[in-house]
């Protein structure tokens, strides 16, 4: 299930549609006219949810069709893999379901196509419901539009180890809360345990040049950025902290599951997460859990990243009133934070987080992040590019690499990965 911040971190690969898809509505498509009778069947999409949560959204369908008699809803639920490619098949084969599930790099493509509808127009009366990071999360680079309604948000704290810092001499109530700290506290860490201990387990991805500072995109969406100076600068540091062990040497090879592990043992002292974490924490690794220090992630923007999941409508639907009445319906504020209250994840409704369930403190640690999270994602952004394809990522950790294990120097790796991206958007 694509909830938590790991999973949504990952969230899908590249998808690549032909020019020529075409939606559910097969010969001449539907109309962008949403003002109309709501009625008709529709079919709903979701991304492998269904094993977790099929009561919560049984009830939902028979509230929607309740509340509006002449309509009928088929629920669809994929799995988790392959997930992009089912909805490029669909796309091309003109069987796009009506309502669908997706994130922000999902709906690009689909956009692009023509297939999704854009909500602005369709839509625009419902935009000061949401959050505005999250109503920008599914708008598209060289485009004017928005795609999808925002639905479901996550953001995480960072976890660190305190035994480890007190055990390097660094005072553990005082975790590094810029990037300087970071990277000052990661080098006498190293140091203090003979190249034992490192900070961190994750080389640089698109977002952390992102909340760096780094510009990743020119303004028109045209080009990829990253690799002007605060980006070359970024790297160049994690480099210093790859040659002193202060980054993790399986780094370069690592996902989301094994640097958790590590973290975990106590190879690393710090690792991002979320409310998830703490209890595998508490039942896996007790002795971590009585050590463990929560802070907020560390940004050069005052922004933090939000990963963001969506609700699309197709374009070509038949019945556009009732597909998009739908679809802000599954994202309203009082749908979105009875299914927050079922799983770690946070409603993108304006407002919603003031709910004393995100404000109120228990003296919980999983409250504790719930609320520093809450607080986060009021003006948090989603800084990875709804254009930054999986090849692309694959291309940025291959020079990443390259450039920590001194084969390029940091400015050459990051020319190289920009000109592979720019590349691999021109194709698009």
């Amino acid at each position: 299930m694509p909830m938590s911040r790991r999973a949504l971190a990952a969230a899908a690969a590249a998808l690549v549609l032909p020019l020529s898809a075409c939606g559910s509505g097969g010969d001449g498509g539907g109309s962008t006219d949403a003002s109309g009778t709501i009625q008709g069947d529709i079919t709903f999409q979701t991304w492998n949810l269904r094993a977790n949560f099929q009561s919560y959204f049984d009830g939902l369908i028979a509230d929607f069709e309740k509340k509006y008699p002449g309509t009928h809803v088929k629920w669809i639920d994929q799995p988790a893999e392959g997930y992009p490619d089912k909805l490029s098949a669909d796309a091309g084969g003109g069987t796009l379901p009506d309502v669908v599930n997706v994130s922000p790099d999902l709906v690009a493509p689909l956009a692009k196509a023509g297939l999704a509808l854009d909500l602005d127009k369709a839509a625009g009366t419902y935009r000061s419901e949401y959050l505005e990071g999250a109503w920008a999360g599914h708008q598209v680079p060289g485009m004017s539009g928005t795609y999808a309604f925002p639905w479901y948000l996550n953001t995480g704290p960072l976890f660190y180890n305190k035994a480890l810092f007190r055990e390097a001499g660094i005072d553990p109530d005082q975790p590094p809360k810029t990037y300087d700290e970071l990277f000052a506290d990661a080098l006498r860490m190293a140091k203090k345990s003979g190249g034992k201990v490192a900070t961190l387990a994750n080389v640089p991805t698109i977002e952390d040049f992102g909340r760096y500072g780094v510009t990743l995109m020119n303004r028109q969406g045209t080009a990829f950025a990253f690799n002007d100076a605060k980006g070359v600068e970024l790297l160049t540091r994690y480099k210093e902290l790859y040659d002193a062990k202060a980054l993790d040497p399986q780094a370069l090879t690592a996902t989301p599951e094994s640097s958790g592990k590590k973290f975990l043992t106590g190879a690393v002292a710090m690792n991002p997460g979320s409310a998830l974490d703490l209890d595998n924490f508490k039942k896996n690794a007790p002795s971590l859990y009585r050590n463990i220090g929560i802070t907020d992630q560390i940004t050069s923007t005052g922004h933090v990243n939000m990963y963001v999941m969506g609700v699309m409508v197709n374009s070509r639907t038949r019945h556009t009133p009732a597909a998009v009445a739908f679809a802000h319906f599954v994202t309203d504020a009082q749908n979105q934070m009875s299914f927050a209250r079922k799983v770690a994840i946070f409603p993108s409704t304006a407002g919603s987080l003031n709910d004393p369930y995100f404000t109120k403190e228990d003296g919980t640690d999983e409250t504790r992040v719930r609320i520093a999270a809450a607080k986060s994602l009021k003006s948090a952004v989603n800084y990875t590019p709804v254009l930054f394809s999986d090849q692309m990522k694959t291309a940025l950790r291959n020079e990443v690499a390259k450039a920590l294990q001194g084969e390029e120097s940091p400015k050459q790796a990051l020319d190289n990965a920009v000109n592979a991206a720019n590349r691999l958007l021109q194709q698009g």
